[in-house]
This record gives C-alpha cells, structure tokens and sequence, in this order.
C-alpha cells in the first residue's frame, strides 16, 4: 500500500521511546521529514543519532509539553528547518502516580490535565494554522483504552484521556472545511520500556520469567485482553501512518483501538 508520505513533515510528541519512537520510524521509512521531541536531551538524541543512521531526515528537539515556550519553540524550530508542518502526532503523556481515588491530590490532577491534555490542546492551537494556510494536514491524538475502560486505580489517568477522545471528535467537526482530519489511536499494554519495568519487577517479586509476568498481569487487571500478550509499538505505529497518509482521506473523528481486545464494550 503506497501511504504517499514522501516529503511530509510530522511532529511526534514524546518521542524519544516507545511508541513515539516506533511512530517515528514508522514515518520516516515512508519518506516523511519527522520533528522528535521529548523532555529527556540525551534520549532524544540518541534516539536522533540512531535514525540518522538510516540517513533519515530527523530534527531533535526538547521541549516539554507542559511548557508553553518550548512548545513555541518546537513549531518555530520545525518551520525554520522545513518550511511546513503536515502531521501533527500527539503522543507524549504521563500517568504519574496509581492508587485509589481518594489518595490522588489536586496537585496530582492538575498536573496530570497539564501534561495529558492542556499541553496537546497548546500544541494544537499552535500547529493548526499552518494545516490551514496549506490546506489541510493530519492531527492524530494518542489516547489509551483507559478513556473507555476506565481502571478504578486510575482515576484522573483515566479522565485526561476521556477528555482528549472528546477534544478530538470536537476538532475534527471544527477543522473538517478546513480538510484537516483528527482521529484518535488508543492502545492498551503496549510492550514499551515502562510497561517492561513493570513486568520485570513482577517477575523478579514472583520469581517467574517475565512472560509469566505478563500473563499474570493481564488475568488480574486485564482480564477481557483476548489475544493475551503486550502489544508492540509498531502495531501502534502502523495504524497512526495509515491515518496520516492519503489512504485516510476520508477518515476524521474515530478512535482506534490497538489493545488486543481488552475494551469490552462495542
């Protein structure tokens, strides 16, 4: 399938690993010019000298999301460089502490709502001009299971991302005459280095291997997951490159599951 990316440029939040990483990848093998950022310098780029060894087109730069300056940086950067911004993949998010809903601060909540949701609303209103003036361009929000299937140890994790599935079906009504599609991509236990740690912290507790882990994980919180083992960033990746090609054209307001079938509603 020829995703017609070749050129396009793209901005990908919170990716220096993990799914931004993988999302990263997956775009530039299309022939797409990517903007990686995240809060980590060193990460970000070694992440930058990893893909440049695939002669790839990739700027760097830190910023971090909750941070009004650095996102103006990070769109004036990417115009600098490459004169346009066509895909806009907000990826970057936090799930900052887990426990039961009376033990999570205010002071935990705001920063939460900052980082998951004001932070892509900024970053947003910043980039959407440009998909208008060149008329028209990619947003795609990455959202997560936990805004259908919200987890009682999760509580504000769970509204940040209910809120963004919401903030997206808004965009994609407001910006469609503009022809700028919105969609939403929402995985669940996705194998990233943080989802490792934790199962590697399992296993260590338990004494079982990590696929032991894994499989104990999913029958206690996940227990609707049919296929019954993590999923990879590029599946993620997959999808958020088929919603940002010319494949997707007539693609706006969705949400994309990519969690083995763990969501057990329709």
């Amino acid at each position: 399938m020829e995703l017609q990316l070749k050129g396009k440029v793209a901005i990908i939040t919170g990716s220096s690993k993990g799914i931004g990483k993988a999302i990263a990848e997956s775009l530039l093998l299309e022939g797409a010019k990517v903007v990686i950022s995240a809060r980590n310098v060193d990460e970000l780029e070694d992440t930058a000298a990893m893909l440049r060894l695939q002669n790839a087109d990739v700027l760097a730069v830190p910023a971090d999301i909750a941070k009004g300056e650095d996102l103006a940086r990070l769109v004036r950067t990417t115009i600098e460089r490459f004169g346009r911004i066509d895909i806009l993949v907000n990826n970057a998010g936090i799930i900052d502490t887990v426990g039961p809903v009376e033990t999570i601060t205010i002071d935990q909540w705001r920063r939460i709502f900052e980082v998951n949701l004001f932070g892509v609303v900024a970053l947003t209103s910043l980039v959407i001009p440009y998909l208008q003036k060149q008329g028209g361009g990619r947003i795609i929000n990455i959202s997560s299971e936990n805004a259908e299937q919200p987890d009682p140890m999760m509580a504000h994790y769970n509204a940040t991302k209910a809120a963004l599935n919401n903030y997206s079906k808004t965009l994609s009504k407001a910006y469609g005459k503009d022809n700028i599609l919105v969609n939403t991509v929402s995985p669940a236990f996705i194998k990233t280095p943080m989802v490792d740690n934790m199962l590697e912290e399992i296993a260590k507790d338990k004494g079982i291997t990590v696929e032991e882990a894994a499989k104990i994980f999913l029958k206690e919180n996940r227990p609707a997951q049919v296929l019954g083992r993590p999923g990879l960033a590029t599946e993620t990746a997959g999808i958020v490159a088929f919603l940002a090609s010319t494949q997707a054209s007539f693609i706006t307001g969705a949400v994309f599951r990519v969690d083995g079938g763990s969501v057990s509603t329709v």
